[in-house]
C-alpha cells in the first residue's frame, strides 16, 4: 500500500498576526469607564474583538464555562476575589486561555508576582499604552503554539505513516520468499488433481472430489496473488479490456463466493465501457468488495453491482493524486447488510484494519481494493448507513482503444507431443516428478537434474540431442539463469523455458526469442504448449545485448538464491 499515502502539509508560524476572525475577550472590570477606555485602545490598535465584560465571581466563572474566550483580562482587585483571586478560578477553569492582569499603579508589583503563577502580563491602568503590543504578543505566541502543535501531530502522522510503510515492506519481503514456496505446492496440488481429472471418466464417483480440490488451489492461488498485489510484488498487466466482459467471466464465481443465500442482481450498461487494468485485479476489486458486502450481511439480503460511464467534475472522496475532469468507468457494488459507522468507514482502506473477530478477516481486502483502484489512477466513493447498507462506487479512466487480447490467445498450438530431448532442472522434487511425468507422457525424453551443478554433469553426454532447458530460475548453489549461461556457452541454439515461483523473475529471457518463461503454479497444458512453442521455433543466436541482459537477471537471481 506505497503510493497510497498523501503528502503531509505542514504550517508555518505566520510573522505577523492579522485578524481575520473577531478576538474574543473577556474583561472582569467593575468599572464602567474603564472598561469602555480599554475597549477604545484595542479597536484603534487594529483588533477586531468582541468584549464581554463581567463584574462578579459568577459571571466570570460562567463566562469561562462557556468556552468562547480567547483573551482574559481583569482587574487585580475585585469584590469576592482576593487578591489576583482571578487568576485562580481561569486557571481552573480555562487554563489555555492568556491572561493579562489591568490594574492601578500601585498594585503593579503584586501584579507581577503572580506572573510567576501563570499570568501572562500586568499592565498599570497609568501606561494602557502597553496594552495593544501585550495583545499582540501574546496572539503570536498563540498563533506559535498552535503551528507547533499542528506541527507535533503532523511529526506523529508521518511516523505512523512511515511505521506502516515498514510494515508494508516486511510483508512484501515475506510475501515475495511466501509466494515460492507457496506456488510450488500450489503446482503440485492443482497439477496432479489435473491429472487425475484427465484420467477419470465424467461419471467417476470421486471427480467431484477431485474437481473441489482443484477449485481450492485456484483459490489459494487467488489468496497469494492478493497478498503480492497488496505489497506491490505481484507485477501488472494492463490491458485495455471490457469490463462487462469481465464482470460477466466471474458471475459463476461471485456467486459460489455469497451463498444462495444473498440474492445477487448484475445490471450491466449497455455501453461496452472499457478500461486498462490487469483483468486479474480489476476481478479482484470486485471480488473483494462482493465479500465486504456478504460479511455484512451474515443473515442474507440483497447485492447489486451496477456499471455506467460517469462524468466526473470532482474528486472522488478516497483516491492518491486528483483525478483529472473527464469521463470514467464507474462500478458499483451495494448491499443491505448493516451499515458502516462514520468512526469505522474513516478507517476502512487501512492496511489490516478489521471489524471481524480474530482469526476471520485479514485487513487486506479493501486495502487492496484501494492500492489497485489509484495506482490504475482512479477513486472511491463509499456511502454507508447503519441498519441500511453501504455502496461504494469505483471510478476507473475510461477508454476508447481496441480490447487487447493477450499474445497466447492467438497461438494455435496444432499439437504438444514430441520426441525432443529435454534437460529438466527442478530442486523441488514434487515439482520436478510432476513435470517429467507428464511430459514423458506426450513422447519427450527427459533428462533430469536437481540443481545447476548436477545439470552441467548429466547434459555432457547428451549435448548434441538437446534441444530444450527447462529450469527453475532460483535454485541453491547455481541460477537456472547461469545454468543457461554455461550450456549456452556449448550449444548457442538451445532453447530455454524458465519457471519460477518468484513474482520477481517475471520477464526473464524476454529479449531472447528463443527463451520463455512462465510464473507458478503452471497446468500442464499450459508447460506442454509453451515448450511445443519453443521446440517449433526456427533456432536463434542471442546477441550481446542479450547476453547482457541475461548477465544482470542472473545476478538478481543469485542474490535471491
Amino acid at each position: 500500500m506505497s503510493s497510497m499515502n498523501p503528502l503531509l502539509k505542514i504550517a508555518v508560524p505566520p510573522t505577523d498576526v492579522t485578524m481575520t476572525t473577531l478576538l474574543r475577550v473577556l474583561h472582569l472590570e467593575a468599572n464602567p469607564h474603564d472598561a469602555a477606555r480599554i475597549e477604545a485602545l484595542l479597536v484603534d490598535g487594529g483588533l477586531s474583538c468582541t468584549i464581554r465584560r463581567v463584574e462578579t465571581r459568577r459571571t466570570f466563572s460562567a463566562a469561562l464555562n462557556d468556552g468562547q474566550v480567547d483573551l482574559i483580562l481583569a482587574e487585580f482587585f475585585l469584590h469576592g476575589f482576593d487578591e489576583g483571586g482571578a487568576l485562580e478560578v481561569a486557571q481552573q477553569l480555562a487554563p489555555d486561555v492568556p491572561f493579562i492582569f489591568i490594574s492601578a499603579a500601585r498594585a503593579e508589583t503584586l501584579c507581577f508576582e503572580h506572573m510567576y503563577r501563570g499570568a501572562t502580563d500586568c499592565i498599570s491602568k497609568e501606561r494602557l499604552g502597553r496594552l495593544v503590543p501585550s495583545v499582540r504578543r501574546v496572539l503570536r505566541e498563540r498563533e506559535a503554539r498552535v503551528a507547533r502543535r499542528q506541527a507535533e501531530e503532523a511529526l506523529l502522522q508521518s511516523e505512523m505513516q512511515l511505521r506502516q510503510l515498514q510494515k508494508l515492506e516486511a510483508v512484501g519481503r515475506l510475501a515475495g520468499g511466501l509466494a515460492h514456496d507457496f506456488n510450488n505446492l500450489l503446482m503440485v496440488i492443482m497439477g496432479q488433481s489435473q491429472v487425475l481429472l484427465s484420467e477419470m471418466g465424467p461419471d467417476h464417483p470421486l471427480r467431484n472430489r477431485v474437481e473441489e480440490m482443484q477449485k481450492a488451489g485456484e483459490r489459494a492461488k487467488m489468496l497469494i496473488r492478493q497478498l503480492l498485489t497488496f505489497s506491490r510484488k505481484q507485477p501488472s498487466g494492463s490491458k485495455v479490456l471490457s469490463l462487462n466482459a469481465t464482470l460477466s467471466n466471474c458471475e459463476s464465481m461471485l456467486r459460489r463466493l455469497i451463498g444462495t443465500d444473498i440474492q445477487l442482481t448484475l445490471r450491466l450498461s449497455v455501453d461496452d465501457l472499457r478500461i486498462k487494468a490487469d483483468s486479474a485485479f480489476a476481478e479482484q476489486v470486485v471480488m473483494n468488495l462482493v465479500i465486504n458486502a456478504r460479511d455484512a450481511m451474515p443473515t442474507g439480503g440483497k447485492l447489486t453491482i451496477e456499471t455506467a460511464s460517469a462524468d466526473l467534475d470532482y474528486a472522488p472522496t478516497y483516491h492518491v493524486n486528483p483525478l483529472p475532469p473527464g469521463e470514467y468507468v464507474k462500478i458499483s457494488v451495494s448491499d443491505t447488510g448493516c451499515g458502516m459507522s462514520p468512526e469505522v468507514q474513516a478507517q476502512i482502506f487501512k492496511p489490516f484494519f478489521t471489524t471481524k473477530e480474530e482469526g476471520k478477516g485479514t485487513g487486506l481486502g479493501l486495502s487492496t481494493v484501494f492500492g489497485i483502484v489509484t495506482e490504475g489512477g482512479g477513486g472511491l466513493d463509499v456511502i454507508s448507513e447503519i441498519g441500511v447498507g453501504t455502496r461504494f462506487e469505483v471510478y476507473f479512466p475510461r477508454v476508447v482503444s481496441e480490447i487487447e487480447v493477450p499474445e497466447d490467445e492467438h497461438v494455435q498450438v496444432q499439437s504438444v507431443v514430441g520426441h525432443e530431448t529435454i534437460l529438466l532442472v527442478e530442486d523441488e522434487e514434487e515439482v520436478r516428478v510432476l513435470i517429467r511425468d507428464e511430459l514423458r507422457k506426450l513422447g519427450y525424453r527427459v533428462v533430469e537434474a536437481r540443481n545447476g551443478i548436477e545439470a552441467c554433469l548429466v547434459a555432457t553426454p547428451h549435448i548434441e540431442k538437446l534441444k530444450l532447458l527447462l529450469t527453475d530460475v532460483v535454485m541453491p548453489g547455481m541460477s537456472g539463469t547461469e545454468l543457461a549461461r554455461h550450456l549456452r556457452v556449448i550449444k548457442p541454439e538451445l532453447k530455454l523455458l524458465f519457471i519460477s515461483g518468484y513474482t520477481d523473475d517475471v520477464g526473464i529471457g524476454a529479449r531472447d526469442p528463443a527463451s520463455a518463461f512462465l510464473q507458478k503454479p503452471v497446468t500442464p497444458e499450459a508447460l506442454a504448449s509453451s515448450v511445443r512453442e519453443l521446440l517449433d521455433m526456427k533456432p536463434t543466436t542471442p546477441t550481446s545485448c542479450d547476453q547482457k541482459s541475461e548477465a544482470i537477471e542472473e545476478s538478481q537471481s543469485v542474490n535471491r538464491a
